[in-house]
């Protein structure tokens, strides 16, 4: 028998609690660089509105896209629905000014692309984040 399913952010409170909790462990001082053993092969910059400000070309053709179809647009956009409560998790990011982890790229194609990365909050209130390639499929 399966769990039944919850939507997405349904405990959002304690959610929120347990993360803030833990996010107390692994505090770090605001725009330090990033610690997670990440090799990047993507680089991209967003503002507080998650909006991308500048993209590396590596990661335009990740996505398939020329960088002027990427710039000002939100990275909601090419995050594969379903796969992340976006309003939730960025909050957790606004709050602890760093964040690390899988995240679920459409390819314009519609490819989902598995990334692992690392985003923290620079000194000049921009977000800069790196992302290295895990897989592809369907």
């Amino acid at each position: 028998m399966t769990a039944p399913r919850r939507a997405i952010g349904s405990e959002q409170t304690k959610i929120l609690a347990a993360l803030d909790q833990s996010l107390d462990n692994i505090s770090r001082p605001r725009g330090s660089r990033p610690n997670a053993h990440l090799q990047p092969q993507y680089q991209v910059i967003v503002d507080a509105n998650r909006r991308y400000v500048a993209v590396s070309e590596s990661f335009c053709k990740l996505l398939g896209y020329q960088r002027q179809e990427l710039i000002g647009k939100k990275y909601d956009e090419f995050t594969v629905p379903g796969t992340t409560d976006i309003p939730v998790v960025f909050e957790l990011f606004v709050n602890a000014g760093y964040m690390h982890g899988i995240w679920v790229l459409a390819h314009r194609s519609g490819t989902h692309l598995l990334v692992r990365y690392e985003a923290w909050q620079r000194s000049d209130g921009l977000i800069e984040g790196r992302m290295e390639l895990l897989g592809a499929g369907a």
